[in-house]
């Protein structure tokens, strides 16, 4: 099978998707912004041709290059793994005809109005929301469903970009701050009150073959906020339980509706006073290496796992739940430049053998604001057979193993 992979180097994870579609006996083709010269051997070896483009969200280039692929070989698949290349990747594969993702689903994936649209009108419980693409759009929906308010890109991920407002004179700065004054469209929808998780799935001609479920603690938006705190991504290996029926029927109902077939999904939902509400999804793997944290847990390579759906239509072996796992991020006291650690002995002495990898920037190294995400700073990857041991301790190491900066 020859299957084109978009951006085989960047970000480094990407090598991963490659050497497990190598490994499950495909012929990679990769198409990337960088020159050949910029991939290192063990990627190369993966690869058996690679062609460079001015971008890859270029839609132009993307297509002339793939035109040139097939007209030297069948091209099977082309797929991509991030958020921004989903969409221009789904519009060239339907030009040329290449299986996969279609431009509908991928839109409805990334454009959260119209996403939340479909879903409501198929019974999938979502916030109230809209597209405002004037300031009195967004008058109107606060006046109709009250405060407080969520405003962020109609395609953003994560909290970036993303408000929390309270009242009148809040959604007024932010009508400016948001680009909206000046023609910006943004999403706009109510606040859910509750607690925020997602579920990851894998699924192949639209039935889940994987799927693991992780907490926030706190919430996103709170976490992304706070420097003081040090969030949580926690991964349970109770996925039987019966508090989590919901949440999986959910997740397969929004698989249906969107249409997707053989691919990796991430999916936020939250879960309080109004019950379950759908937040958004994205047609592609989880962010902040999470599939890591998956294969620490089950004791399998989930990157595997997707080449054989891809290549072979079927999985290669079931996740062994032996482990909850999970990443707390730790900041620095202060922005500037790192001077150093205290409590590393200490975790290290209590929770050694839990510790699946450790990420702390040596002294010296510049400082990333909070708002850059949970791996921009120091971060742990850690794992326990037991689901609640795990939460005390990434408690335990929050609040014992600090980052200092000056």
């Amino acid at each position: 099978m020859n299957i084109i992979f978009v951006e085989p180097s960047f970000p480094r994870n990407q090598r991963e998707f490659v050497r497990a579609l190598h490994a499950a006996g495909a012929n990679v083709i990769g198409i990337g912004e960088r020159p050949a010269e910029y991939l290192d051997d063990e990627v190369k070896s993966w690869l058996h041709d690679y062609v460079q483009v001015r971008s890859v969200v270029h839609e132009p280039s993307m297509l002339e290059a793939v035109k040139m692929i097939q007209g030297k070989l069948w091209v099977d698949r082309i797929e991509a793994t991030v958020e921004a290349h989903i969409m221009p990747v789904a519009a060239v594969r339907e030009a040329r005809g290449i299986p996969g993702t279609s431009t509908e689903t991928a839109f409805l994936c990334r454009d959260k109005p119209a996403m939340k649209e479909v879903l409501r009108k198929n019974g999938i419980s979502c916030a109230q929301s809209m597209r405002a693409e004037s300031p009195q759009d967004a008058r109107e929906f606060s006046a109709a469903v009250g405060y407080p308010l969520i405003i962020k890109p109609p395609a953003g991920a994560g909290a970036s970009g993303t408000y929390k407002i309270k009242n009148d004179a809040e959604l007024e700065r932010v009508i400016q701050e948001s680009g909206l004054a000046d023609g910006q469209a943004v999403a706009i929808e109510e606040f859910i009150e509750g607690h925020e998780g997602y579920i990851d799935t894998l699924s192949i001609d639209g039935k889940v073959h994987h799927e693991f479920i992780t907490h926030y603690y706190p919430n996103v938006l709170e976490a992304m906020r706070e420097r003081w705190i040090s969030p949580q991504m926690a991964t349970t290996n109770r996925i039987d339980a019966p508090g989590y029926k919901d949440v999986r029927q959910m997740t397969r109902d929004v698989i249906r509706v969107l249409k997707i077939a053989t691919s990796a999904t991430h999916m936020e939902w939250f879960y309080g006073p109004k019950g379950l509400k759908f937040s958004e999804i994205g047609c592609r793997p989880p962010g902040v290496g999470q599939w890591d944290v998956y294969n620490a847990a089950n004791e399998f390579d989930l990157f595997f796992e997707w080449a054989c759906a891809l290549v072979h239509g079927d999985t290669h072996k079931k996740p062994s739940r032996r482990y909850a796992a999970g990443m707390i991020a730790l900041r620095p006291d202060r922005d500037g430049r790192i001077s150093g650690y205290s409590g590393v002995d200490e975790i290290y002495q209590r929770y050694d053998d839990c510790i699946v990898k450790a990420h702390l920037p040596n002294p010296g190294t510049a400082t990333m604001p909070v708002e850059a995400g949970y791996m921009a700073n120091a971060w742990l990857r850690v794992r326990h057979p037991d689901y609640d041991a795990l939460r005390n301790l990434m408690n335990d190491i929050g609040q014992t193993l600090k980052v200092h900066a000056s």
